[in-house]
């Protein structure tokens, strides 16, 4: 009997119905809860899902626990929920619970993922080295830890997810003020300040915790950079061969947090010079991880920057745990730049598009919750070299 597998909003991003497809072409039975309606959903999820149960209101828990048991009482007991979105996880791992699903994070588990003082211990155990950092539970607590690490210190909620409420706190008079103004009731984390460049270790896992597929990315504007300020615009880029001392550091935390047969999504600050408590300059400093593909396009980025599928390497990853395709196929720099609708750009969209037609791979406005994080538009497109993608990055977002 085909294993059955329910993907939670498998209509968004557009691109998503890609993990559907990859689980349909290996015998799954493939099913799928959304708030849009059928006819709104793409045609290529039409034509690799089974059946979709229109949710009109998904955040209310209960009308997704219907939704769950009609399909359980059509269909048998269901083998996997997913929905590889960080908004959806705490109610995917709740799902799992209440529904006995043996694939997938409990809600105990998903914690590790979610809480970023729990992650440090798996960090320790990896060995990876992390900032110094303190629960705040007090005003006179965080500034002995401010004036213990120094100025600036960054201040995050401590179950939270992108760079909502983020803080970069740079003398007393702003650390007062953020714990005078910070949300009522929330727990926040503050972390000693690292000079770094920010890069991600992206990638998939097998049953075993092993990693069967892995590439790197490099961020010329933090998420959090763009909150404080939302006229910046974000560019970042997959690179055509990983650091190796990265893979290794990645390889090692995704072990040691047992990710089992997931997309992760791990940050890292690659040091810029000397640190007397975390090394040399270009050793890594952990950040944090997410169990999910990195935010946006950003899968696509990867298969134009690796020439192979990994919604088909996750495919492979729950239904043979482990990695069938190609890997030998030519590698790319494939870059993403984003925009704001706005006059202030040096060239023009049909510039871009003119100069760039050759190498372009996907361009399209980005829908209005990536926004105001990743920008109004972006533009996607692969090179050979490091300095293609910086002669990119200028003329796309080159200002008048």
């Amino acid at each position: 009997m085909a294993n059955i597998f329910l993907f939670i909003s498998p209509h968004f991003p557009d691109s998503y119905y890609q993990f559907v497809a990859a689980l349909k072409k290996r015998g799954f039975i493939t099913l799928g809860i959304g708030s849009a309606p059928y006819y709104e959903i793409p045609e290529g999820l039409k034509s690799c899902i089974d059946e979709y149960y229109c949710c009109h209101d998904m955040d209310d828990f209960e009308n997704e626990k219907i939704a769950v048991e009609y399909f359980i009482k059509k269909y048998g007991h269901i083998d996997y929920i997913e929905s590889n979105s960080d908004y959806w996880l705490e109610k995917d791992a709740e799902l799992r619970e209440i529904y006995n699903i043996p694939h997938g994070p409990r809600p105990n588990e998903l914690a590790n993922f979610h809480h970023k003082s729990l992650m440090k211990k798996y960090y320790e155990k990896a060995g990876v080295p992390v900032a110094r950092w303190t629960i705040v539970t007090s005003l006179s607590g965080l500034i002995k830890f401010a004036r213990k690490v120094h100025y600036p210190i960054f201040t995050k909620p401590d179950n939270g997810v992108g760079a909502i409420d983020d803080h970069k706190i740079h003398n007393e008079d702003e650390l007062i003020d953020f714990y005078t103004h910070k949300e009522e009731g929330a727990t926040y984390i503050a972390e000693e300040f690292i000079e770094g460049e920010l890069v991600s270790f992206d990638g998939i896992s097998n049953s075993k915790g092993e990693v069967i597929f892995c590439c790197g990315h490099e961020y010329s504007t933090g998420i959090s950079d763009v909150v404080a300020n939302p006229n910046l615009d974000v560019f970042y880029y997959t690179v055509k061969e990983i650091d190796p001392k990265l893979k290794d550091a990645g390889c090692r935390v995704i072990k040691a947090f047992d990710v089992k047969n997931r997309f992760f999504h791990c940050e890292f600050f690659r040091l810029t010079k000397f640190n007397r408590h975390f090394g040399r300059k270009g050793d890594y400093v952990a950040l944090e991880v997410n169990m999910r593909p990195a935010g946006g396009y950003t899968p696509d980025l990867i298969d134009f920057s690796q020439s192979v599928s990994c919604y088909e390497i996750y495919g492979d990853s729950i239904a043979y745990d482990e990695n069938r395709q190609d890997m030998s196929k030519e590698k790319y720099f494939a870059a993403c730049a984003s925009r704001r609708k706005v006059d202030k750009y040096l060239h023009t969209v049909e510039e871009i598009n003119y100069k760039y037609y050759f190498s372009m791979c996907l361009a399209k406005d980005y829908p209005p919750i990536f926004s105001d994080d990743m920008g109004d538009m972006f533009f996607m497109a692969k090179f050979s070299t490091k300095e293609e993608v910086e002669e990119f990055h200028s003329f796309v977002n080159d200002l008048k």
